[in-house]
């Protein structure tokens, strides 16, 4: 399936029916069973992860490890895997008022229908968020409520079996929790919520998927998605900065673990060690040398993205409070975060009732401006887009956007920046000081109702590789708009996923779009004092447009 052609799945998306039946429904939806095959579903986390990770949380968060196959009809699931599931909505209706709320009161008008990227990339009506809720709210009445039980099907209720389980799984796992749906849903229902909450249950008896719980594992015990050892961190980040010195002239040190620093920075781990974040990486280090900011990294708390949010709000809780803990530790005022994007969900929308207030910190001031971001005054933690855009503000940056003119960039707002804290105007206004030539997408794809990546939320592996191009076709779709009109071939982002999985995109459907991390183009406009007389490459050690042209101050 990975192995289709652009222009074949162009055709097939826009002309043929669903990926998961390739058949149109003749059948109501219930009767309709999921079908696994190679290609429609992420492989099932590893026997040494789910034991490893049952060990780590409170007892039942976790199901039994085993081997299982997908494609079986045999899961191996303990024997009283229903009572377990039933009894855990019980639990999760009592603790969260949202999810009763969202189980009540969708009066099913379809706004939410073609909103969502998989739905228009897969034609499966299951894809629709109205019935991916309704995959579970089916159960909920059954158990939960007097029509259910009463009525059974035709109030929309439908007892927990093996073929319910089984689309929980397939859909709940075509869901990047993007919220675009939200935006859209005139009740506000947050089919996202939903999601996180369906794949809660399917852990409580180990039906989950590897791409996910492997990088919390490694978080977990390491500090950071894969794992890499504090040698291996510091040794990364002395080679960009080997770079950095081979590009620009200027030798940076950077401070590791270093109690006493003002600021900790924390960022995505994938900025550390992968194309194209690693540019992204430069770009910040390049501005704190700047700057001659009191910053640290910590080899600890290596990793802001919080792939708990997409497994449970246990594992999600454990690891935003690593990085609160390593704050602690090293005596810090504030923390600025890197480019992420559920890093900046989590803390803006888990962490005041997950853990509290940071009361141990201070509200975060920008040591070179004196503002103050009272946006922050619970989480003391700030973004670096606003950080930086508040430098620019200040005229405390000299910039030439010239620099830049080999790259004509479109912006593409990562959903939980954008839609989970509400970071739109700052990254845009850093790019209008850095860039020259800017264009934006159509407006029904950007701001709160941007399009998605397509792979987030773990959905990011290879084996699921149509269903991630078809899933993020709508985003494509837009960018191949302003690259036909304008000629852009840079797409920009403030997300380490995005950066990753935008990649894989634009080289399936618009090839010649690169895409790249604001920070970056932050980078190469930045004019350093004792730089070379002349920069003749940016950061990916291409040749510029302009060498020295006249400064921004």
């Amino acid at each position: 399936m990975a192995d289709m052609k652009a222009d074949e799945l162009g055709v097939s998306v826009a002309r043929d029916p669903s990926m998961m039946t390739h058949a149109v429904p003749t059948k109501d939806w219930m009767d309709i069973e999921a079908v696994f095959k190679p290609g429609n579903y992420c492989y099932p986390a590893k026997t040494s992860i789910v034991e490893y990770l049952g060990k780590e949380l409170p007892p039942g968060v976790m199901g039994p490890a085993r081997d299982w196959d997908v494609e079986s009809d045999d899961w191996k699931l303990p024997d009283n895997w229903k009572e377990i599931i039933i009894d855990g909505l019980r639990q999760r209706l009592d603790k969260f008022r949202s999810l009763k709320i969202f189980m009540d009161c969708c009066v099913r008008c379809g706004a939410c229908a073609d909103k969502c990227h998989f739905f228009l990339g897969t034609g499966d009506p299951k894809n629709m968020p109205v019935m991916r809720a309704e995959l579970m709210r089916s159960v909920y009445r059954h158990e939960f409520t007097k029509a259910g039980k009463i009525l059974g099907r035709i109030a929309g209720a439908r007892p927990m079996t093996f073929k319910v389980l089984k689309d929980w799984f397939m859909y709940y796992y075509q869901c990047t929790e993007c919220r675009r749906c939200s935006v859209f849903c005139p009740y506000g229902i947050d089919t996202a919520e939903i999601t996180m909450m369906g794949r809660e249950l399917l852990h409580l008896v180990a039906v989950n998927i590897n791409w996910v719980l492997e990088p919390v594992s490694n978080s977990n015990r390491t500090g950071n998605h894969m794992g890499l050892q504090p040698h291996t961190l510091k040794e990364n980040v002395e080679y960009l900065c080997d770079d950095i010195e081979e590009i620009t002239g200027i030798k940076i040190t950077p401070s590791w673990n270093r109690k006493g620093a003002e600021i900790l920075f924390i960022t995505p781990s994938a900025d550390l060690f992968a194309e194209p974040g690693i540019y992204t990486c430069m770009g910040y280090l390049l501005l704190f040398e700047y700057l001659g900011l009191d910053y640290t990294w910590s080899t600890y708390a290596s990793e802001g993205g919080n792939f708990g949010s997409f497994s449970t709000n246990e594992l999600m809780k454990k690891l935003n409070g690593k990085m609160y803990a390593e704050a602690k530790r090293l005596g810090v005022k504030w923390i600025l975060g890197g480019e992420c994007g559920h890093m900046w969900r989590v803390v803006h929308q888990y962490m005041g009732t997950m853990t509290g207030p940071a009361d141990f910190l201070e509200v975060p001031k920008s040591p070179i401006t004196g503002t103050v971001f009272d946006n922050a005054a619970s989480t003391k933690m700030t973004h670096i887009s606003e950080f930086t855009a508040d430098l620019i503000r200040h005229g405390k940056l000299k910039l030439d956007p010239s620099r830049n003119d080999h790259r004509t960039v479109t912006f593409h707002d990562s959903c939980n920046p954008a839609r989970g804290m509400g970071l739109i105007e700052e990254p845009r206004y850093v790019l209008k000081h850095v860039v020259n030539k800017i264009h934006e997408m159509p407006e029904n794809t950007t701001r709160e109702k941007t399009f998605c990546c397509g792979s987030g939320t773990g959905l990011n592996t290879g084996e699921i590789m149509e269903l991630r191009m078809r899933a993020g076709l709508p985003r494509a779709n837009a960018v191949q708009y302003v690259h036909d009109k304008y000629g852009v071939n840079t797409l920009s982002c403030v997300c380490a996923i995005d950066r990753a999985t935008l990649t894989a995109l634009m080289g399936y459907w618009v090839p010649g779009v690169e895409v790249t991390g604001v920070s970056e183009l932050v980078g190469n406009a930045l004019i350093m004092d004792g730089e070379k007389e002349v920069r003749e490459t940016g950061l990916r050690f291409e040749a510029l447009a302009g060498s020295e042209g006249d400064a921004n101050v």
